[in-house]
């Protein structure tokens, strides 16, 4: 039998071009100037490598919640990478993100975020707790990229 899964899968037109969307996902080590996660730690340190592990905390503070992200496929051509995050109580998520040019300067991310929950009384309690963070997760994850490379785009262009 298999783990009791569940998808979301938010999309955002981010009015700011495509290389500077694929630039902030590929410096992880930079990731906690946007995304919800601090004491970001990169092995082996440098731009997103297949094989790369990121580790990172996240909730709030006195929690510190730990989460890894691993890099499983980056398909420069395509704006693709597919990570796989290691998250607390047992929870792994497959991570399918991609960018696609829209506009001259916009382009159209889509995080596919695939979460499987643990059997037994552990994945009931993780979906008991988390079912709103399934969807808010990503989505604010997406919102936040999308703030970040929609700012560096316009002061750029300042």
């Amino acid at each position: 039998m298999s783990p009791p899964r569940y998808a979301s899968c938010p999309t955002a037109i981010v009015k700011a071009p495509i290389e500077v969307v694929w630039q902030l996902l590929t410096e992880p080590s930079r990731w906690d100037e946007f995304f919800d996660v601090r004491r970001v730690t990169v092995t082996p340190p440098g731009r997103a490598s297949v094989g790369q592990v990121v580790r990172a905390e996240s909730g709030p503070r006195l929690l510190r919640l730990k989460i890894s992200f691993q890099f499983l496929e980056i398909e420069q051509s395509r704006h693709r990478l597919l990570i796989n995050v290691d998250l607390p109580l047992g929870i792994i998520v497959r991570e399918d993100l991609n960018c696609m040019p829209f506009e001259e300067d916009q382009c159209r991310v889509t995080y596919g975020c695939n979460f499987e929950f643990p059997h037994g009384w552990r994945g009931v309690l993780a979906r008991l707790f988390l079912h709103q963070e399934v969807d808010a997760g990503p989505a604010d994850s997406l919102f936040r990229l999308k703030r970040r490379a929609e700012q560096l785009h316009a002061n750029a262009r300042a």
